[in-house]
């Protein structure tokens, strides 16, 4: 495995190359990490699989460069998804649609659906611009993490997460931190109205203002298998515990406003919602580093954002 970082465009060209070789390649996005193979090659993708730990019924988000691709992986794409996709991508959302014959079982985890996206961040995008000129078709890519771990938001998170299970040809791609830091909202497009199965930076509010209806309240469980919907996810080693007060000695992440209890150890002091995705899991792997048994986080109230860190840190302290 060899890591580059701030990687020039002649060396994104040779991570597209790898790619088609059959090699995985972590790259950043702007909401975390991802691990990616070429979505057309079972080999590597099931790579991806073993990688990660990751149980095969469970989809993978395939990168793609823009829009203009959603026809080589889906059908009877509707109205409304096509607005959104002119709308929020590249960007932080996720599409799930009724699969073309191009997407196999490998990919889909056996169901009849696709989730789509196109990453809003420069390396990422290079990267499948690069490969799609190798006549590659797409990206196959969840997070650079072991299965149901915390999500890698730096090129040091993945080399420390994944390191001892990628080999000698594997690249990562470190391009500095991710700028939203969670990952990316999934809307289910396979029906009449979508619905938000996952939140994240694209809001319920953001669709509504360009949609004439009203999102379904909540975020819908149905018949699919989507990325991050097990009800424990993003979980640490240290035990989250949401609200309460900290005993000495326990991590603590609050807003900045909020003070450090006596003796115990600040993990993160976001200033803003923004800024706490941002740092997150950022600070989660801290307190896994610092060897703290527990972690108390103190969620931020709110809707938009807010609503996809709430997600985040109750997945972490399921069971909790």
């Amino acid at each position: 495995m060899q890591t580059i970082k701030n990687p020039t465009e002649n060396e994104i060209r040779n991570a597209a190359k790898a790619l088609k070789d059959g090699h995985l390649v972590a790259f950043p996005t702007e909401t975390v990490y991802g691990l990616g193979a070429d979505a057309s090659n079972e080999k590597a993708v099931s790579r991806i699989y073993s990688v990660k730990g990751r149980p095969t019924d469970h989809p993978l988000i395939l990168h793609i460069s823009s829009s203009s691709q959603m026809d080589k992986w889906a059908v009877d794409i509707p109205e409304y998804a096509k607005k959104l996709a002119s709308k929020f991508w590249p960007g932080p959302m996720t599409l799930i649609l009724k699969r073309a014959d191009l997407a196999k079982d490998f990919i889909t985890g056996g169901q009849d659906s696709v989730g789509l996206r196109v990453p809003n961040q420069a390396t990422a995008l290079l990267l499948l611009k690069q490969f799609e000129k190798l006549n590659g078709l797409g990206i196959a890519a969840p997070s650079a993490n072991r299965f149901g771990a915390v999500s890698p938001t730096s090129g040091s998170a993945v080399e420390e997460e994944l390191g001892n299970y990628l080999c000698k040809k594997d690249l990562i791609l470190d391009d500095g931190d991710c700028e939203i830091g969670v990952e990316s909202s999934i809307i289910d497009c396979t029906n009449i109205y979508p619905v938000v199965l996952r939140p994240g930076a694209i809001t319920t509010g953001m669709i509504e203002g360009i949609m004439n209806f009203k999102m379904p309240s909540g975020f819908e469980k149905n018949q699919f298998r989507a990325p991050g919907s097990f009800e424990s996810h993003y979980t640490p080693t240290a035990k989250i515990v949401i609200g309460g007060t900290a005993e000495p000695g326990e991590g603590f992440i609050a807003l900045a406003h909020i003070s450090t209890p006596k003796g115990v150890i600040r993990l993160a002091s976001p200033k803003n919602i923004d800024q706490y995705a941002k740092v997150l899991y950022k600070a989660f792997r801290a307190g896994d580093q610092n060897g703290l048994k527990k972690i108390i986080v103190i969620e931020p109230d709110g809707d938009e954002l807010a609503i996809a860190i709430r997600d985040r840190t109750r997945k972490a302290a399921f069971g909790n």
